[in-house]
């Protein structure tokens, strides 16, 4: 009655999975997982066609190659379903089973998993602390390795090779075990007290003042580390029986005049399950010991290139030379399961097409042409239409559509205002791939991409493509504002710096902006503050480059005209610093004013009494910021902020809290205390030629102090304006501008010299290839290096006056 529960059980809702978890198979896993064991290498009856028992097609395992069918034809139709046959074992189900169940192969000797033996850096070589040769020596059967010392000198883990074995058993006896194989390497990992490892690993960093051994330490502690959060045992990285793919996923396909095209699976299993088959035969005849590590040693190398072909040893290719393609293979690369077939699925609602520039862009916005939009958003289009009452049917709708007359393309404006959309570039390699913006539509068949956001798709325009989606459901949609909206995505997910930063042209208009140049119209004159600067420039009476005086915050500053320019586009709030009080009444705030009168220290005068508090550490708060955090409104908001350091403000009443004129009576009220007073951005900053570095570091700055909307402002200001100066400044790059430095042809010398030198190591066999190669490359690495620093110094020593106009210093520099 069971099996009837669990043959009609529902399936499993997929909603209820949180996620897919990727990690190591032990061996009781794998057997959990097959449907049976494989003991044959065979496919299938060449004669019938049909799959042969026990074999890697075979139809007990995997289940019927028709539907509702056995083997045999005993059973078929589907009131036979749930049927086994008694007579060839297969289930009459469905035949897609065969895209499900897999089976596996019991191995007759361990084998080590190359993705832990090979990666880098080696899992288990650096779980047990041995050197990847040396593993790779016992895993291959060339050494020994020490298990159990005993009462010998020997220590546990040390490799000792064939000579110095016998040396050792000749001196010692039997008083100590040694092991080789992978069967020795699992006895190791299964005596690795992972606890025990993570605090002894632990302390040793901390006692150890070398910075390599630190590192060498610090990458044993990650991996104990991972291995003891997971639950994995060490040992699982040492196979006992390895899966077997579901035939339909490794097909056999008949082809014309009685030939197969197979998978190249299907030839890599068959080596594995020959070489099992001929190992188990020879323990069964107890052949000689070097017979059977011998084979023991191929099996390992056949389950190594049925892992990943190629990693270890020489590449096993087909009958045309061909390599054959392994697991590894299967799931790596562009190609591959991920990238190819998950990644890469084609869905609906989405698009595709060439990426171009959107230099009038905000942000948050991107440029969708029309008629991609039409046919993303046909649907709401159609509903929006005979909402409206302009049609009545869907059908009279898409007519109406396909003659895209002037009705449509309102509507889809409106369905489309403030829509969110997805972008994707491929490749996804961080979560800044896949992100929202709201559409403008235009004209054209290519995508218009705000400059700002090409650093995190990783874009350019030189034919890049780029994919579209369409969240459907609310939630996705509010995912698309909230979580993905490029105007909330402005820090870099791997360091934490800004990512939206200025780059190419816009660096270039502005450094052109903000660099200072003698002798200009105007030089030398002083301004009462900005608003005159910008009058006087709007009047051609001064250059942009003209060193000035401008009067701010009470102090003469040199600066130049194009450096007030780029001010006008700065965030100018007010941040002050204040610490506060949060007291129970008027009459307590008041009597606390009288004490601070006194001279007594603002925050000693809280009371204890849990229900006033303190904020004792000074913060730095904008006005509106701080108008939230509080519930203040403008009034109270702009006399707090009018305060000078050092000075208190009169108790103040959050608005929640107030019922008109405050009383002594009132609760909750606050009292502030000025600490210091500054510009929300400080003119130093841009105070100076703003190349690159610069920029990066005003936007961090902004978004530190400001917050993201401001940044976001400041971020399109910039590129306007960066823009708008590379434009009208008109910079060029000549051939004849660049300086040929002297030192040229004798660093070129030196470095000939060098590689004639290194190619005659190479012919006198003193260094190999690979040596060679890569000492000639850095030669010319540095060879190219220092030509092009010799060439930035000629041209900053030449005459300051006429190569600081020069475009090329320009954009040197910048």
């Amino acid at each position: 009655m069971e099996a009837l529960y669990d043959f009609f059980a529902r399936p499993k809702d997929p909603r209820l999975y949180t996620g897919v978890q990727v990690a190591l198979a032990s061996t009781e896993k794998i057997r959990q997982w097959s449907h049976g064991e494989i003991k044959k290498p065979e496919t299938i009856n060449y004669r019938t066609f049909k799959p042969e028992r026990d074999g890697l097609f075979c139809a007990k395992i995997f289940g019927p190659t028709r539907d509702y069918e056995c083997n045999c034809g005993k059973y078929k139709r589907m009131k036979h379903r749930g049927v086994v046959c008694e007579k060839c074992g297969v289930e009459v189900i469905q035949s897609r089973v065969r895209r499900d169940r897999m089976a596996h192969i019991d191995l007759a000797a361990s084998v080590a998993h190359i993705w832990f033996l090979k990666s880098l850096p080696s899992k288990i070589g650096n779980l047990l602390d041995v050197t990847l040769k040396s593993l790779e020596r016992v895993l291959y059967f060339d050494s020994h390795v020490v298990l159990e010392p005993g009462d010998t000198p020997l220590t546990r883990g040390q490799m000792l090779t064939d000579d110095k074995y016998r040396e050792c058993r000749e001196k010692y006896g039997e008083d100590f075990e040694v092991g080789i194989g992978a069967e020795a390497v699992k006895v190791l990992l299964d005596a690795v007290d992972l606890e025990t490892l993570y605090k002894e690993l632990r302390d040793d960093i901390r006692a150890t003042n070398s910075s390599a051994k630190r590192q060498k330490l610090a990458k044993r502690l990650k991996i104990a580390d991972a291995f003891r959060r997971s639950g994995i045992s060490p040992s699982w990285m040492i196979l006992d029986a390895i899966p077997v793919l579901p035939p339909d996923l490794r097909p056999l396909v008949p082809l014309e005049g009685g030939r197969f095209a197979t998978s190249d699976l299907n030839d890599l299993y068959r080596r594995v399950i020959n070489r099992n088959n001929r190992l188990s035969r020879l323990i069964d005849l107890q052949a000689p010991e070097i017979i059977i590590r011998n084979e023991k040693r191929m099996l390992q190398e056949s389950v190594d290139v049925l892992f990943d072909n190629g990693r270890h040893g020489r590449v096993i290719t087909g009958t045309n030379k061909r390599p054959l393609k392994s697991l590894s293979d299967t799931l790596k690369g562009k190609q591959g399961r991920f990238r190819q077939n998950l990644l890469g699925k084609r869905v609906d609602y989405s698009g595709r097409t060439v990426i171009t520039t959107g230099p009038n862009l905000r942000l948050h916005q991107c440029g969708l042409p029309k008629k991609m939009a039409l046919e993303l958003f046909k649907p709401f289009v159609y509903y929006r239409l005979e909402h409206k009452g302009l049609v009545s049917t869907v059908k009279s709708a898409r007519k109406m559509v396909e003659r895209e007359i002037p009705e449509v393309w309102d509507t889809l404006d409106e369905v489309v205002r403030e829509y969110p959309i997805l972008l994707n570039r491929a490749p996804t390699l961080h979560r800044l791939g896949f992100q929202s913006f709201e559409p403008t539509l235009i004209e054209g068949k290519a995508i218009q991409l705000h400059p700002l956001v090409c650093t995190a798709f990783n874009a350019d325009f030189d034919g890049d493509q780029m994919a579209v989606h369409v969240p459907l459901s609310v939630e996705a949609q509010i995912e698309a504002r909230i979580l993905m909206l490029s105007s909330n995505n402005i820090l870099s997910p791997a360091n934490g710096t800004p990512i939206i930063v200025p780059s190419q042209d816009i660096v270039l208009g502005i450094y052109y902006m903000t660099r200072e140049i003698s002798g200009c119209r105007g030089e030398d004159r002083i301004f009462a503050c900005p608003e005159e600067v910008r009058s006087a420039y709007d009047a051609d009476v001064l250059d942009l480059h003209s060193r000035i005086t401008v009067r701010m915050d009470g102090k003469h500053i040199p600066t130049t005209t194009g450096r007030i320019l780029l001010w006008e586009i700065i965030p100018k709030d007010t941040v002050m610093k204040f610490r506060y009080a949060r007291v129970n009444s008027g009459k307590r705030a008041e009597a606390l004013l009288k004490q601070a009168g006194r001279g007594a220290p603002f925050v000693s005068l809280i009371s204890d009494d849990t229900r006033e508090e303190a904020g004792t550490t000074p913060r730095a708060y904008r006005s509106d910021e701080f108008a939230r955090m509080f519930d203040l409104g403008d009034e109270d908001t702009r006399a707090v902020f009018s305060l000078d350091p050092g000075q208190v403000s009169r108790p103040v009443f959050p608005r929640i809290r107030r019922t008109g004129r405050s009383t002594p009576g009132e609760k909750n009220c606050f009292l502030f205390e000025a600490v210091s007073k500054q510009p929300e951005v400080p003119f130093g900053i841009i105070n100076r030629p703003m190349d690159k570095k610069s920029l990066r570091d005003l936007v961090d700055y902004v978004y530190r102090n400001s917050g993201p909307k401001a940044t976001v402002i400041l971020s399109d200001r910039l590129k306007d304006t960066g823009y708008a100066f590379s434009t009208t400044g008109g910079l060029s790059i000549s051939i004849d501008a660049m300086i040929v430095p002297p030192a040229k042809k004798e660093i070129l010398k030196n470095a000939e010299n060098r590689v004639t030198e290194i190619s005659r190591q190479y012919t006198e066999g003193l260094i190999t290839q690979g040596e060679k190669y890569n000492k000639v490359v850095d030669i010319w690495a540095k060879a190219t290096d220092d030509v092009a620093n010799e060439m930035m110094d000629a041209m900053s020593a030449a005459d300051l006056d006429a190569d600081a106009q020069s475009p090329e210093y320009a954009s040197a520099h910048a």
